[in-house]
C-alpha cells in the first residue's frame, strides 16, 4: 500500500469513527423546533464549538469540508462540536405548512439558549454569513455563553439588501437560486470555479425545500472574535467595514489570500489553523502548532493594519512562528493574513 493510499486510509478510518459519535436532537424551543447534531461529549470545563450556517446551506454543506480536514482533527480531540440547522434547512426537511411563521433573526438567536443549556455549559461559535449574525445576536443577549466567536463573511447590513433583492422578485422561483450564488460567490468565481460552482448550485435547488429556503432567506442582524472573509469574498468591503467599528482589542480581521465566499470549503487547512491560534489566545490548546500565520505590518489593498495577537482575560498570546508584532498608533484591530 502507498503512503497516500496510508494516509486516505487513516483519514476515512477518523472520519468513520467520529460519525459513530454523533447525535442528532430535535429541540423544542420558544420559536419553534430546532435539528441539532453533537459531535462527541462536552469536555469539564471546555466550552464546546458551536456552529451555524448561512442561507442555501446546512451545517454539512457549509462545514464539513472544514471538520473532515484532517488539521482539524486536531481541535476536535479538544473540544465537542454542536451544528445547528435553522429550520426546515436540514436533510430531508419536511416542507412547512401553508401559514407557517418563519423565525426572524432575534428569533432564530433566541432560540439558541434552550438548545445550549440542555446541552452544553458554554461555546465558542463558528458562524457564516446569515449564520454569523445570528451568533452575534446570541453573544449580545447570553454573553455568559459565548466565550468566543468566528464569524465568516459577516455583513451586518445584509438585511437590506435582503429587503431589496425581495422586493425585486415576483415569487420565489429558481431567481432564489440565483441570487444565494451571488450571495456566496464573486463574479469571477462563478465563471471559473464551474466544479464547486455546479456543485452548491445543485445543493441549493434540489437539497433543501425551496419554500423553507424562502422562509430563511427573507428572514435575513462582547467576547473575543475572529472574522474571517476571503479577499475576492462579495462580503470583503462589508467585513472590513465591520471589523473597523469593533474594539480592536478583542477582535481580530482574517484576509484569506486567492479565496472567495467559503473560506471554510475552499481552504479548510488555512482556516482550521486559524482557529486553532484563536483559541490558544483564549488559553485553550497551548500546544498547537502553527505554520501559516503572519501578522500585517503595513497598510495596503489586502490588510487593515496589525496589532498584538488574539486576547480573552487580559492575556496576549505568544506569537506563532513566522509572525511579527507592532503596537500602531492609533490602535488598529489586528489583521492576519496566511502565507502558502
Amino acid at each position: 500500500m502507498s503512503k497516500r493510499s496510508c494516509c486516505c486510509f487513516v483519514i476515512d478510518q477518523k472520519q468513520d469513527e467520529a460519525k459513530k459519535h454523533l447525535l442528532e436532537h430535535d429541540v423544542e424551543t420558544s420559536h419553534g423546533v430546532l435539528h441539532v447534531t453533537m459531535r462527541g461529549v462536552a469536555r469539564g470545563n471546555r466550552p464546546t464549538i458551536l456552529t451555524f450556517h448561512d442561507i442555501g446551506l446546512n451545517h454539512k454543506s457549509c462545514f464539513n469540508s472544514l471538520f473532515n480536514y484532517e488539521d482539524m482533527q486536531e481541535v476536535t480531540q479538544h473540544f465537542s462540536v454542536l451544528h445547528v440547522d435553522a429550520p426546515g434547512q436540514q436533510e430531508n426537511a419536511a416542507v412547512f405548512p401553508t401559514g407557517y411563521q418563519y423565525p426572524n433573526m432575534d428569533e432564530l438567536a433566541e432560540m439558541l439558549p434552550s438548545v445550549l443549556t440542555q446541552l452544553v455549559k458554554s461555546v465558542i461559535g463558528i458562524g457564516v454569513g446569515a449564520g454569523a449574525c445570528i451568533l452575534t445576536k446570541l453573544a449580545l443577549t447570553q454573553p455568559s455563553l459565548v466565550e468566543g466567536l468566528v464569524l465568516i463573511n459577516i455583513d451586518p447590513c445584509a438585511k437590506g439588501w435582503v429587503d431589496w433583492a425581495a422586493s425585486k422578485l415576483s415569487g420565489w422561483t429558481s431567481n432564489l437560486v440565483d441570487i444565494i450564488m451571488a450571495h456566496h460567490f464573486s463574479t469571477d468565481e462563478l465563471t471559473e470555479n464551474k466544479e464547486i460552482i455546479q456543485t452548491y448550485r445543485l445543493h441549493i435547488s434540489q437539497d433543501i425545500p425551496q419554500e423553507n429556503l424562502a422562509m430563511f432567506y427573507n428572514s435575513y442582524d462582547r467576547c473575543p472574535a475572529l472574522l474571517v472573509v476571503g479577499d475576492t469574498s462579495p462580503a470583503v468591503d462589508a467585513v472590513v467595514e465591520c471589523n473597523s467599528r469593533l474594539d480592536p482589542t478583542k477582535t481580530t480581521l482574517l484576509k484569506m489570500a486567492d479565496c472567495g465566499g467559503l473560506p471554510q470549503v475552499v481552504q479548510p487547512g488555512k482556516l482550521a489553523e486559524a482557529f486553532k491560534y484563536f483559541v490558544q489566545g483564549m488559553g485553550y490548546m497551548p500546544t498547537a502548532g502553527m505554520t501559516r500565520l503572519v501578522r500585517s505590518r503595513t497598510h495596503s489593498a489586502s490588510s487593515v493594519g496589525s496589532t498584538e495577537g488574539v486576547r480573552n482575560r487580559g492575556a496576549t498570546n505568544p506569537l506563532p512562528e513566522g509572525a511579527a508584532c507592532t503596537s500602531p498608533q492609533p490602535p488598529a484591530a489586528p489583521t492576519i493574513q496566511m502565507t502558502a
